[in-house]
């Protein structure tokens, strides 16, 4: 009896939240962009995603429009001239509106050394905090990566902000210029209260 008690617990998944599908242009050549640029970051020739880690993301602005298009148009990096351009899977807008632009088994360049194992969600917005404290996004954003963390089987330490990508297990990074490269986005005490809340969301869709 409690060992099936047990594996109903471990088997549920957090509902899938409403999840607009606004993709962006990612055909033949970009997958070969991705495939030859996770070749050369992490010697694997694919674009096909297996993931493993969360990594959230703010934008820096507070333009929907200006970030997916950025995303869409697949410009090269500024230091190296590589090819894909940057992207993620999801943006969260100010509403909690969720949009989907990249789909789940294909790599997005969002995060240096976690490309090839993390999906990447970003935040419409400037700072930590303005998240944190904006009550629609906050929500979305919980419910969007507690559905991916029960869908993937995620770990709650593997969801982290871009500013903790050193620390995973996972990172790995063969372009040694970029070995310790990351951004300052979702710092570690912001992402505590984030995992913290996080895991509220996962205990009470286990209890329901």
């Amino acid at each position: 009896m409690f060992a099936a008690l047990a594996l109903t617990i471990s088997l549920a998944v957090a509902p899938r939240p409403h999840i607009v599908w606004k993709p962006i242009p990612y055909g033949p050549r970009r997958k070969a962009e991705m495939a030859a640029y996770a070749d050369r970051h992490y010697g694997i020739h694919s674009w096909h995603l297996r993931p493993k880690v969360i990594v959230e993301h703010y934008t820096a602005s507070n333009s929907f429009s200006a970030t997916w298009n950025a995303f869409a148009s697949n410009a090269p990096d500024p230091e190296l001239g590589e090819l894909p351009g940057d992207c993620a899977h999801f943006i969260i807008g100010r509403s909690g509106r969720i949009y989907q632009l990249v789909r789940l088994d294909v790599m997005c360049r969002h995060t240096v050394g976690l490309n090839y194992v993390s999906i990447g969600i970003e935040h419409v917005g400037t700072s930590d905090a303005e998240i944190l404290h904006d009550r629609a996004q906050i929500r979305a954003s919980l419910a969007l990566t507690a559905w991916l963390v029960g869908r993937f089987h995620i770990k709650v330490r593997n969801v982290i902000g871009h500013s903790e990508s050193l620390s995973s297990p996972y990172h790995k990074e063969l372009y040694k210029p970029w070995a310790h490269q990351t951004h300052a986005d979702w710092k570690h005490a912001d992402m505590d209260v984030y995992r913290t809340r996080l895991r509220r969301v996962l205990n009470a869709d286990t209890r329901s």
